[in-house]
Order: structure tokens, then sequence, then C-alpha cells
């Protein structure tokens, strides 16, 4: 796969389909690499008549990792908030959004299709606002605009999916399998599917770290409510009824905040993307894209 240098780091991508036709850029979530978008994900979509551009988020998968800044300190971090004070980080979801820019810029792509996925969708809206003239189309799927008001995850699962994991390959996979389950909705959880993916994921890269940076980035800029109501774009609000993460008022407020936003919710959803419901995300995203043939 190539690698591209974006803000004096590398990006590495991949992209699917033909390249003359409507480019859609795909957006990871925490901790995720780009293998979070599966290959049949990506294939489907480009026999929908896209150009699929996915890729490894910074301090994750293959893209530079930021080693040298150390684990944050949430306590610091979170001091700061309380002080009126934007939290010091290694690098902000700002940041993160001009490195997506910076793989439209190195395909040549001016304007395209953008679809972000959890903290891929706080990315995605921030690309919306600090980049409007880069976005034919916006689809935000399971996120939120890190408002605190909303209601918060639920504490045990949090607990569980966010606990030390260990580092020995084949424990670690089992007990990413088995978290994965918890965040499934009501859909039934395929084992071995998931188990498949966390493999080549730790044998990709294994590098934990890069979550709990990112998970500050997510911290700044803070709640992007009141800057997300600028946004022009087609805008498609995915979201699950059962989403332990993010909950269905999250989704809610996006839509309600993007002038003529629609609004998507699937039962059964919960974080994650049970195959039985990809044909309506595809189908929406693609009806969605269609409103700005630009």
């Amino acid at each position: 796969m190539p690698k591209v240098k974006i803000n004096n780091i590398e990006i590495e991508y991949e992209t699917i389909g033909d390249p003359t036709s409507k480019p859609l850029l795909l957006i990871a979530g925490l901790g995720s690499q780009l293998l979070a978008w599966s290959d049949e994900i990506c294939e489907n979509l480009a026999d929908r008549g896209f150009f699929v551009i996915r890729f490894d988020n910074r301090d994750i998968g293959l893209s530079t990792k930021f080693e040298d800044a150390g684990l944050p300190n949430f306590m610091e971090i979170n001091t700061a908030y309380t002080r009126g004070e934007l939290p010091k980080v290694p690098y902000n979801l700002e940041d993160m959004a001009d490195d997506a820019i910076g793989v439209l810029d190195a395909l040549n792509i001016d304007k395209a299709h953008i679809c972000g996925a959890s903290m891929g969708g706080m990315i995605a809206q921030v690309i919306a606002y600090k980049h409007p003239s880069r976005v034919r189309s916006l689809t935000i799927i399971m996120s939120t605009t890190g408002n605190p008001t909303l209601p918060q995850a639920k504490p045990e699962i949090m607990a569980q999916f966010f606990a030390p994991v260990p580092s020995e390959r084949e424990t670690y996979i089992e007990e990413m399998v088995k978290r994965d389950s918890l965040i499934q909705g009501t859909f039934a959880y395929d084992e071995d599917q998931g188990r498949d993916y966390r493999t080549k994921e730790y044998d990709r890269s294994y590098y934990p770290e890069g979550i709990a940076r990112q998970l500050a980035a997510m911290a700044v800029p803070g709640n992007i409510k009141p800057k997300i109501s600028a946004i022009q774009a087609p805008t498609l609000v995915i979201h699950g009824r059962e989403d332990p993460f993010n909950s269905i008022e999250a989704g809610k407020e996006i839509a309600s905040t993007i002038p003529g936003a629609e609004l998507l919710i699937l039962d059964g959803m919960g974080h994650s993307f049970p195959r039985e419901i990809m044909p309506r995300i595809i189908n929406a995203l693609v009806m969605n894209s269609n409103k700005n043939c630009n």
C-alpha cells in the first residue's frame, strides 16, 4: 500500500475501484486501522460507483506513530477544561482532519464524498466545517459532537471494553473478540468473522499506545456542536438504536444541528457494522451522495 507525507508525518492509504468514479473517503474510528472498512464493504461501495479511499489515521496501523509524545495524562486534560483552558495534547481532531485532506491532495482529488464512523465521524464533521469546499456529501455513522451534556456511554461496557488488554497474540485476539460481542447490538455476533478481523489487525500492526493519544485528541476541539451548524453539504446521519458508546441522542443532535441533515436510525444496531444492515447503510450513503453530483 502507498504512503503519503502529510503534515510532517506519513499516512498509509489504499484505494479500491475505478479512479474515474465518485471519490469516497472512509475515516475509521478510535484505535481502528483501515481494516475496519472491510474489503467486502469497500468492494460493495466500488460496485455502486465509488472510487473508495481508506487510510490509517495517525498513530495507528502503518501510519506514523507518536511514540516520543508518551501517554497522555487524562487528569491534566480534565483539569484544563475545568479551568476553561484547552488541554495540551500531542495532536487534535483538526490535525487528523488535515491528514484526511492531505490524502485527497495526494490523489489530486479536489472534492470527495466523506464518510466517518465513531471518532471518524467526528473527524468527518471537522472536515465539513473546516474544509467545506472539499466535501461533496457527508455521512456520519455512530458518532457524536462531543457535547458533554449528552448521555454518557454505558459504564459497564466502558469498563470492560477499555480495560487493559493482553499483548500476547492469541490471548489478545480472543479477548477482543469477546469485547466486540458486547457492542454488537441485538444482531448475532459472527465470532469467526470477528476473529479473522482481529487477527489481521494484530498481525498488521499491534500498537495499543496510539489509542490513548487518539482518545486524548477527541478532547480537542471539545464540543463541536456550535461549529457543525455551518455545514452545508448534504448530510446523512446513521445511528444504531442500541449503541452503548454514543447514545441515540448523539446521532439525533448531529442531525438536528446540521441544516437539512437526514437521520437514519437502525433498530438492533450497536456500535458496529453487522452484515445484516450493511445493504441499508450502503443504499442510504449512495442516495445521500446523489444529492450533490458536482
